[in-house]
């Protein structure tokens, strides 16, 4: 006989109840204490209990750090029973500056790359400390600002949530997957949401369309551009889902496609092999070479060759975008646990309000425990005043009683708090200075007490606390934008230089204002033939793909880009077909260059300022102003001012006199007259008289020509002592013979 199974005493439930429950509580518990962050800090159980350990073993920012095996042994150890390799991966996923728009753990050694982000070394081998910004986590934690609860064995207490002084969780985003619910927040910039939040505590009843006037959109921390739409950027703040689409951004130099960011979460790695894949399977023949140049100092470079200079750049870019991961789309879904304890998903306004009343809450929880701290202390101070005023009785119940304390308390009606303070008092503070100074800590206490009182009892200075010190965080740790937000009209308009090759060129420019472009920097102009009556007057090399300016002798500066030049081959065009200049003005000078590079003008009235040409474009015919040239003046041809190097400007007038200055001396102007470079007596322009002609920048131990039509001299370096002096002075004349100056040019000595 089989013996019977005794299940008194045990709960029976039927399977489909235990099932049902079972994965219930499963569900909750992974929503709520693993994958879904907290709208207070916006971290999840194992990111907070990473920071508050690092936190506990002294790894702040200005500490030493440890080894990362010491910081997951603690949290596993103390806080989170759970696999070391996980807790390990989210530690250096918020070192990842890749990852995390602003990193809550500084780690050195390997913590991967933007191309393989899991290529991290183990845990012995890697070090990690939190970062300056981690502070604004861990800054108010000791200050009765949170609750406390035991941890997995009750052995410690650990916090539920941390005081965070800024919204954590937009700031750097969440990825998670629970049961039924998946949360994917973007990141954002600092500033942009401290604006914000100070906007909306101003005015609680403010829209979303008036909060994107201070967050324009997500700010990812691989930058790139983001291209979605404004409206569908608005419609994700309104419902809190949808969808952005992120792309990569590229440059061009010298005829190369240069890709210097990347969509986020997109390995440069990955976007290679999907265009050596077309390339091997021919079907990418616009490409020559692909190579990836990225390095310590650039991060992306990826670098594409097209196979010739007349590939439409734009149209290989497009093509690039829809068929590889340098676009792709990011998927938002903003489904946070709420301050009630109960995921929800939020909208813009509703996670920022919440999110305020958060920091509401903690700045008067902070300022309530400080209070108390301040009101204890005051009434010690009021038992010790006592004891001082009565110090000779207080000797005498202590010398003669053997309990003291209930006699003290009962003397001098103390409360048990004072009367042991009383008691702990050294010998060494029985001294008369030390009534002073519990008088001096009185007023002190008193003064912070009143101050801590008015803010908890006005909600209006406690919204200008919370709004100061948001101002102040972002102040200290706030950076520029990252992510360029790219509108849509913005996206189709097709920028002119980038469809053009980079190839370098010489623009020249004839006495009677016609310009043609050569190709490359070796060619010498004066060999090139020009029309009968007209010759060379001015020459500048760049690129093709760069802007040739043009300025008059009126001081009107006119832009055209090199490659619509016609070629040297020819005899060029006159200017004026192209540009409407103002009536009997001339054509003086030409430029070209980068938008940063800088060039010297001057009028010869000898007036004149260093200017960079990315103030002098413009896309009128008619040109910009920007040299303003005294009636009767003209401009003087301009020099170009060498980048990083200490240099002089020399200055000649018409009768010879040489000067040579600092170019420091010089104002940094986009418009207007300058100041004086030459003293020129007089400014009547009669025929005959005095006045500047040309100017010239030189570099450190270079040399300068002077031409006088006919032949040139060149002064060294060495030799120009003779013509240094201070700006606005006369200068010294040229020796004899070579007064009579056409031009002059600075160089480098080779």
């Amino acid at each position: 006989m089989q013996n019977q199974l005794n299940l008194e005493g045990v709960e029976q439930l039927p399977l489909k109840e235990y099932t049902e429950k079972a994965y219930l509580d499963y569900s909750m518990y992974v929503i709520l204490d693993r994958a879904l962050p907290q709208i207070g800090d916006g971290l999840k159980p194992v990111q907070r209990r990473i920071i508050y350990a690092m936190s506990e073993l002294g790894l702040s920012a200005g500490q030493k750090p440890k080894k990362s095996a010491r910081t997951v042994g603690d949290v596993i150890g103390k806080y989170h029973p759970h696999g070391d390799s996980a807790c390990y991966e989210a530690l250096v996923l918020m070192a990842q500056d890749f990852s995390y728009r602003y990193p809550t753990v500084d780690g050195q050694g390997n913590f991967g790359s933007t191309d393989d982000p899991k290529s991290f070394a183990a845990m012995r081998y890697t070090e990690s400390r939190l970062t300056p910004y981690a502070k604004l986590l861990l800054q108010e934690l000791g200050q009765g600002t949170v609750d406390w609860v035991p941890n997995f064995d009750g052995t410690m207490d650990e916090p539920v949530v941390l005081p965070a002084r800024l919204p954590n969780l937009l700031l750097n985003g969440a990825m998670g997957i629970a049961v039924g619910l998946s949360t994917d927040i973007a990141p954002h910039n600092l500033r942009e949401v401290a604006a914000a939040l100070i906007h909306l505590i101003d005015k609680p009843d403010a829209t979303v369309a008036q909060l994107m006037k201070h967050i324009k959109g997500p700010d990812f921390p691989t930058g790139g551009e983001l291209i979605s739409p404004r409206a569908d950027i608005r419609q994700i703040y309104q419902t809190g889902s949808g969808t952005l689409k992120l792309r990569a951004s590229y440059k061009l130099e010298n005829g190369d496609i240069v890709i210097n960011s990347l969509p986020y979460q997109i390995s440069g790695g990955k976007v290679l092999e999907q265009i050596a894949a077309q390339m091997r399977n021919k079907k990418l023949p616009l490409v020559e070479d692909l190579r990836d140049e990225s390095d310590h100092n650039d991060p992306i470079r990826l670098v594409i060759t097209p196979k010739s200079r007349k590939v439409d750049v734009d149209e290989l870019m497009s093509h690039l975008f829809s068929t590889t991961s340098l676009e792709r789309t990011v998927r938002v879904n903003m489904n946070i646990i709420g301050l009630d304890g109960r995921p929800k998903t939020f909208n813009l306004v509703e996670l920022l309000g919440e999110w305020i009343e958060f920091r509401k809450a903690t700045v008067t929880r902070r300022l309530q425990h400080r209070l108390q701290i301040v009101v204890d202390r005051l009434h010690i101070l009021d038992g010790l005043l006592v004891a001082f005023l009565n110090i000779d009785e207080v000797i005498r119940i202590i010398r003669t009683e053997d309990e003291p304390k209930p006699v003290l308390m009962k003397r001098f009606n103390l409360s048990d708090v004072q009367a042991e303070a009383i008691l702990n008092l050294r010998l060494r503070n029985l001294a008369k200075l030390e009534e002073m100074k519990i008088r001096g800590e009185q007023d002190e206490l008193s003064q912070e007490r009143d101050g801590l009182e008015k803010t908890l009892k006005s909600p209006a200075r406690l919204r200008d606390l919370i709004k100061r010190e948001i101002a102040e965080d972002a102040e200290a740790h706030g950076d520029a934008r990252r992510t360029v937000i790219v509108e849509r009209e913005a996206a189709q308009a097709l920028d002119e230089t980038q469809l053009v090759a980079s190839e370098p060129v010489t623009v020249v420019l004839s006495q009677r204002g016609w310009a043609r472009s050569a190709k490359g920097h070796e060619i010498d102009p004066l060999t090139l033939s020009y029309k009968s009556g007209d010759g060379f007057l001015a020459a500048a090399h760049g690129k093709s793909n760069q802007l040739a300016m043009f300025i008059d002798s009126t001081g009107r500066v006119y832009s055209v880009l090199a490659h619509m030049l016609p070629s040297a081959r020819g005899q060029g065009e006159p200017l004026t077909g192209r540009f409407k200049p103002p009536d009997g003005s001339e054509f003086c000078g030409v430029m070209i260059g980068e938008p940063e590079d800088k060039w010297l003008l001057a009028s010869d009235a000898g007036f004149g300022f260093i200017a960079r040409l990315e103030d002098l474009v413009t896309r009128n015919k008619a040109g910009k102003a920007v040299l303003r040239v005294p009636a009767g003046g003209r401009v003087v041809m301009p020099a170009s001012v060498p980048a990083g190097k200490e240099c002089l400007v020399a200055a000649v007038s018409s009768i010879g006199r040489l000067l040579l200055f600092e170019m420091e001396e010089l104002p940094d102007l986009a418009k207007g007259k300058g100041i004086k470079l030459l003293n020129i007596p007089s400014r009547k322009y009669r025929e005959g008289e005095e006045k500047l002609v040309a100017v010239a920048v030189v570099p450190e131990d270079g040399s300068l020509v002077v031409d006088t039509g006919t032949r040139s001299m060149t002064i060294k370096w060495g030799d120009m002592d003779d013509y240094y002096g201070e700006r606005a002075l006369r200068g010294r004349f040229l020796p004899k013979g070579w007064r009579k100056v056409v031009g002059l040019k600075g160089g480098a000595d080779q």
